[in-house]
């Protein structure tokens, strides 16, 4: 595996240590092309890096050593973790995303994407459970990496979560109380966001941004079955 050093000036003066680093969080870049998407995580304008980058033909690209605290997640939750810039690793995948013509992932991308996962989980001794997409972490403000981002894929390389069908266990519930379990289980897998005992207009991006990762074919932002039957799966088989 080669990665290329670009050097990115956006970071904290403040290094971490190993043991800090518990997360990794994937994006996608949401612009045009590879060059302007460097460019902008180059640019001091625009305040935003990333520790990797991964063009479409599976070049990776060294934005920020592995020690500094990179611009990329924002505003974030997952599990215990509160703005998640200190505590993760952030890699970039170039795609257009949503907003300009949302590409499939390609073949050298998710391979190269695999590559450094392992690496960076086996160095930061980093939980399946704690690798996660951009819209995970941020749901109520972003997509990425979005319904075409092949989880099923990563987890077949032991990277990230997934379910198995045959173990789903049907619950007869009525509609309030299969709500209300839902988002206990969410609250359980790591989802913030959202109030446990009280439901609200924002519940709608957690239930799509849970539906683009686990159930990329019905993002309805509905809780139907499936949808909750995947989430009473991952909430009492992952591995926190």
């Amino acid at each position: 595996m080669i990665i290329k050093p670009l050097n990115s000036p956006n970071f904290s003066i403040k290094t971490r240590v190993n043991k800090d680093i518990k997360l990794i969080v994937l994006h996608y870049t949401g612009m045009q092309s590879k060059i302007e998407s460097v460019k902008r995580l180059l640019s001091t304008k625009h305040k935003v890096s990333c520790h990797y980058l991964i063009d479409r033909k599976g070049q990776i690209l060294k934005m920020v050593e592995d020690n500094k605290v990179a611009w990329h997640a924002g505003k974030s939750k997952w599990k215990n973790f509160i703005n998640l810039n200190k505590n993760s690793i952030g890699i970039e995948i170039v795609n257009k995303g949503h907003e300009l013509g949302y590409e499939k992932f390609t073949f050298q991308q998710i391979n190269s994407l695999i590559q450094i996962c392992k690496n960076l989980k086996k160095k930061y001794k980093i939980k399946n459970s704690n690798i996660v997409g951009h819209s995970d972490i941020a749901p109520l403000r972003k997509k990425d990496p979005g319904e075409k981002f092949p989880w099923n894929k990563l987890y077949k390389n032991n990277i990230g979560i997934w379910y198995k069908k045959s173990k789903f266990k049907s619950k007869d519930l009525d509609e309030n109380k299969l709500e209300k379990l839902f988002f206990k289980n969410l609250f359980r897998i790591g989802y913030r966001y959202f109030s446990k005992k009280r439901r609200s207009k924002n519940d709608i991006f957690l239930i799509k941004a849970f539906q683009r990762r686990f159930l990329p074919k019905n993002v309805t932002g509905k809780i139907d079955q499936k949808t909750f039957n995947i989430s009473h799966f991952l909430a009492n088989h992952i591995k926190n």
